[in-house]
């Protein structure tokens, strides 16, 4: 960062003496002998700038580029437009947290303030709160704050992301809740057996939208299944889906969460990613993290505030919901980003596009000899049988540059197309895979 200025060895003196202190070993008097490493890191000595960056390029000179990518599994290739980096990288908006003082952060509270608001609307909720870590501790999160004394069972489609499904795990086992997933059939959640399973010690059910094999659940008969029991739902979603199917609000959903990385955040191998959460006015106070509000000064004058933080996360942590007293700030304003450049119309022009290519592969490869192994509608990822073993045809792939599938097992893949990936990509794809199948 540019005003970023290192401290000089006489003013680290002058501040440790100010403070009382005589050297820096006595700053950890309170600090057992016994824990303290008495010795000095080991760490090679300092090189010059040029040759730090040397080896850091050798370094990255041994990762794999990949020219197309058809994987997905929870995180998405998509296009990023280029005012994205240029708003993010502003040394204004370089923080991965939420500001206390108001009266001198009113830029970075109102790129949240506008970053929650168009969640709510890509939601169709009425509260988000300003992010959490990612898409599955928002799941946990949310789940988390649907327990009570009385009702301390989660049930989970057995259809969700598994990674999601062991956050939510460790999340109800360090809280004393239970966590039992619901079966899948057909590649959805079976609403017969949701049914059965609901009861009076179910806080709320987890579905995703589309789920983690792609395909499209019954939101709407599930919010009624579960409310008729008295518990909570809780929609995880892709938010470009969102742009195109019926929002976790229209339905009937209490809490809605999700990856927040497909809304102009690189892959980056695996993050920093966002979490997004937004609920109905009934439930939104119990949100985890803070919130931006709007407001106004003595002035009259329009101005933003943390409107709700819960004081318990910070000095009654164990009478809190949750402990999360941060958010992903700069991801956020990516975020926000994203989503004012695109507009409703290009946000749903990138979920059709995604839809509509997803569609065009999927036939592509049943003619090559890639049936899909379960009915019903999906969104842009699929799941795919063949009697090749999936990493034959995987590394055919890779071969030509190719990322494919995510491997299921030795003969389930699953695939993702996004409205990066072009006509001519596909059918280079499912000529190589032709190719596999045919030696």
């Amino acid at each position: 960062m540019g005003t970023y200025i290192p401290n000089t060895g006489n003013e680290q003196r002058e501040m440790l003496e100010e403070a009382g202190f005589q050297s820096f070993d006595d700053l950890y008097t309170e600090i057992p002998e016994c824990v303290r490493l008495n010795r000095k890191l080991d760490l090679p000595e300092g090189s010059p700038e040029l040759s730090v960056r040397r080896q850091v390029e050798a370094l990255a000179g041994r990762n794999r580029i990949f020219n197309y990518i058809f994987r997905g599994a929870g995180a998405y290739n998509h296009y990023i437009p280029a005012v994205v980096e240029e708003v993010a990288s502003k040394e204004r908006f370089v923080t991965a947290y939420t500001p206390y003082q108001a009266e001198i952060s009113q830029g970075i509270l109102q790129s949240i303030f506008e970053y929650q608001t168009m969640i709510c609307e890509l939601t169709g909720m009425e509260a988000s709160n300003a992010s959490v870590y990612d898409g599955a501790s928002a799941a946990a999160e949310a789940a988390a704050m649907c327990t009570d004394r009385k009702r301390k069972t989660v049930l989970a489609s057995a259809a969700i992301n598994p990674g999601v499904y062991q956050v939510l795990k460790t999340y109800c086992f360090g809280s004393g809740n239970r966590l039992v997933p619901v079966p899948e059939k057909n590649g959805v959640t079976d609403l017969k057996k949701l049914r059965e399973m609901l009861s009076a010690e179910c806080a709320c059910f987890y579905v995703e939208q589309p789920n983690y094999f792609g395909q499209v659940e019954d939101v709407e008969t599930m919010a009624d299944i579960v409310h008729e029991a008295g518990a909570k739902l809780v929609a995880g979603g892709n938010p470009i889906a969102m742009a195109l199917l019926r929002t976790p609000g229209e339905c009937g959903a209490d809490v809605a969460v999700g990856e927040g990385q497909p809304l102009g955040i690189p892959l980056s191998f695996g993050g920093p990613y966002l979490g997004f959460m937004a609920a109905t006015k009934e439930m939104f106070r119990r949100l985890p993290g803070r919130m931006v509000g709007e407001t106004s000064d003595a002035g009259g004058n329009r101005g933003y505030v943390l409107t709700l933080q819960a004081r318990e996360q910070h000095i009654r942590r164990e009478k809190a919901g949750s402990n999360i007293c941060s958010n992903e700030a700069l991801c956020a304003v990516r975020a926000a980003a994203y989503m004012a450049v695109m507009g409703e119309e290009g946000l749903r022009e990138t979920a059709r596009q995604c839809y509509s290519k997803a569609h065009y592969f999927q036939k592509k490869l049943k003619t090559a000899g890639l049936s899909r192994v379960y009915p019903g509608d999906f969104f842009h990822e699929f799941v795919t049988r063949s009697d090749i073993p999936s990493r034959m045809i995987l590394k055919k792939l890779e071969d030509h540059g190719i990322l494919g599938g995510l491997p299921l097992d030795e003969t389930r893949i699953l695939w993702c197309v996004t409205e990066l990936n072009t006509k001519e990509e596909m059918d280079e794809a499912v000529r190589i895979v032709e190719e596999v199948a045919g030696s």
